[in-house]
């Protein structure tokens, strides 16, 4: 698998900059991620945006919102510029090669984001957690529980793009000036899930 990611479309994920990874869907407010992403130079700066999730040709969708969406992550890719600094994978169904996909995301000291308007449970969010990956999810639903805001990852307002843009950039500068804080979230997202 390492090599299959090593460059995708153009972002090398085991460049120095770190990645995020998020789960693409149309509920899953993807296209959100998407737009704050784009207006976020900041966040730009520090970390590549990696989707995971959805089609990435409308016409072979049968639901029209998510036709929609994946017009509007098209449109948002070109408004933006994203070429080289985002990679829209599509969806995975086999789950051992979403684990790799997360273990490479890992890796590269990236995170994981979930920026649903609102998630019942929130399994990417255990899976994510338990792949060892930081994670920023929804502060409507199930990840509320999962997640002790600080400690083992962090709650994110997908209806406040800018305050969440902002959260993350803040968790990468501070991986920039101190390494060992991306192990601490690391490991204590995990230990979250064993708790669990």
């Amino acid at each position: 698998m390492p090599g299959l990611c090593r460059v995708v479309s153009g972002i090398n994920v085991f460049d120095p900059k770190f990645n995020i990874a998020a789960p693409g869907a149309d509920q899953s407010n993807v296209t959100g991620l998407t737009e704050w992403y784009g207006k976020n130079k900041r966040l730009r700066n520090l970390v590549n945006l990696v989707i995971v999730g959805g089609f990435f040709d409308p016409s072979k969708s049968n639901d029209r919102e998510e036709m929609a969406e994946i017009k509007k992550m098209h449109t948002l890719m070109e408004k933006y510029q994203l070429k080289g600094q985002m990679r829209w994978i599509a969806a995975q169904t086999d789950r051992y090669r979403n684990g790799e996909l997360y273990r490479c995301i890992a890796d590269t000291k990236g995170a994981f984001v979930q920026p649903a308007f609102y998630e019942a449970f929130g399994l990417t969010v255990i899976e994510a957690m338990n792949c060892g990956l930081p994670t920023f999810a929804t502060i409507h639903g199930g990840p509320a529980e999962i997640i002790v805001d600080g400690v083992s990852g962090f709650h994110i307002d997908p209806y406040n793009g800018d305050d969440m843009g902002n959260k993350i950039a803040e968790f990468f500068e501070q991986c920039k000036e101190d390494p060992a804080y991306w192990n601490q979230m690391s490991a204590s997202g995990l230990k979250r899930i064993n708790e669990w």
